[in-house]
C-alpha cells in the first residue's frame, strides 16, 4: 500500500475511524514473507530480492516471526550518532561479496508497520486497527536487541505533531498517516505522508516542454568552485504557474555547463526514467523559491522540489551554494 504526499498533518476526524500516526523512515520499503516451512523471502515492492543484500534482516525475521506470516515494513540503518543513514543502505546494494562484512559492521533494522497474513490467514481486508493488534501480539515477545522492531504508532495528533518537530534530529522525514478503519489495498495508494520541507532558492538552468510554459524546472546551485551543478527537478507545475513564465526565460547561448540531454535514471525526481531526458537549457539568470526536504545524495535533493514563486528580487549570486538551506 502506497502513500500520497499532503502538506498538513490530518486531524483525527479526517481519517475513517480516526488517524494513526507513524514516523516516516528514510529507508528501503520491504515485504517479509515467512512460508509454511519457515523459509524467509525479503523483497522490495518491485520484488527485488533483499535476502543477500541484508542477510542479518533475513535471519532476524526467521528468528522472530512464525511460519505462514507476511509483514510490511522499512529497512533502516541507524548510525552511531542516532541518525538514519540512507547511504549505508545504498552501500549494501553495490557491496557484492562484502555484504556479509557490512552486515556485521553496519547492521540494519527492519521496522514493521503492518501484517498482511498471520497463521496462513489473509488479514488484508481487516481494518488497520485490527491488523495492528495482531502485529503487536506477533512482536510482543521480541527482545529489545532484535533487528526486527514494531513501528511506533500514535493516535493523538498533538503528540504526533511533537514527533514531527522533534524527530528531525534523527533523520526522520516526517509522518505517515493512516485511517484506522481502512483495509490493506495491495498496490494502491491509501496512506498519507507529510514531509518536512524548507523553502530556499535555486537557479533555473533548464525546463521541459518549452520555455514559455514549462512543465518542470531543472534547478541548479553553484558549487564552492563556481560550477553550476544540477541539484533538483521540480514537480509538474500547475497550468496557471506555467503561463506565468511567458517571457521570463531565455534560451541558453554557448557555454551552458549542462549536457543537451540528461541520462536515463538521473536522480532528483527523474529516477526510474528509461530514456534520456530531453529538455531545453536556459540562461541561468532566473531565481525561484522552492520547497525541498532534507533528503539528499550525490549532491542532489533526492525528492522533487515544489515550486513556490519567482524571486525577481534575487540574482544568482544571492542563492546559497551547494545544498545549503538558508
Amino acid at each position: 500500500m502506497g502513500t500520497t504526499a499532503i502538506d498538513h498533518i490530518p486531524e483525527e476526524w479526517e481519517c475513517s475511524g480516526g488517524c494513526r500516526y507513524e514516523p516516516k523512515f528514510d529507508g528501503f520499503r520491504a515485504t517479509a514473507i515467512v512460508n509454511e516451512h519457515g523459509g524467509v523471502s525479503l523483497s522490495s515492492r518491485r520484488l527485488t530480492r533483499f535476502n543477500e543484500t541484508f542477510p542479518e534482516i533475513a535471519l532476524a525475521v526467521f528468528d522472530v516471526l512464525p511460519p505462514a506470516t507476511v509483514v510490511d515494513g522499512e529497512i533502516v540503518r541507524w548510525s552511531r550518532d542516532g541518525r538514519l543513514d540512507f547511504g549505508a543502505l545504498q552501500r549494501r546494494q553495490v557491496a557484492g561479496g562484502q555484504r556479509a562484512v557490512l552486515a556485521l559492521r553496519e547492521p540494519c533494522h527492519y521496522v514493521v508497520f503492518d501484517v498482511l497474513e498471520a497463521g496462513g490467514e489473509d488479514l488484508r481486508s481487516l481494518p488497520l486497527s485490527d491488523r495492528r493488534r495482531v502485529l503487536e501480539q506477533l512482536l510482543a515477545a521480541v527482545p529489545g536487541t532484535s533487528l526486527v522492531v514494531p513501528c511506533p504508532q500514535l493516535t493523538d495528533r498533538g503528540e504526533a505533531t511533537l514527533w514531527f518537530e522533534l524527530l528531525t534530529v534523527q533523520g526522520i522525514e516526517g509522518l505517515v498517516v493512516k485511517a484506522a478503519d481502512d483495509p490493506y489495498r495491495e498496490g494502491k495508494r491509501g496512506w498519507w505522508k507529510v514531509r518536512h520541507r524548507w523553502t530556499t532558492e535555486a537557479i533555473i538552468g533548464g525546463v521541459t516542454d518549452g520555455i514559455d510554459a514549462p512543465r518542470t524546472l531543472l534547478l541548479g546551485r553553484y558549487s564552492s568552485s563556481g560550477r553550476l551543478r544540477l541539484v533538483a527537478r521540480s514537480v509538474a507545475l500547475r497550468r496557471q504557474i506555467r503561463a506565468g513564465f511567458a517571457g521570463v526565460l531565455s534560451p541558453a547561448g554557448g557555454g551552458h555547463p549542462w549536457p543537451e540531454m540528461l541520462p536515463a535514471g538521473w536522480a532528483g525526481g527523474l529516477s526510474g526514467a528509461e530514456e534520456p531526458i530531453q529538455y531545453t537549457r536556459v540562461e541561468p539568470t532566473v531565481v525561484v523559491e522552492i520547497a525541498v526536504d532534507a533528503a539528499a545524495e550525490h549532491g542532489r535533493w533526492r525528492h522533487a522540489a515544489r515550486y513556490v514563486r519567482l524571486r525577481t528580487d534575487l540574482a544568482p549570486e544571492d542563492v546559497p551554494t551547494g545544498l545549503d538551506i538558508e
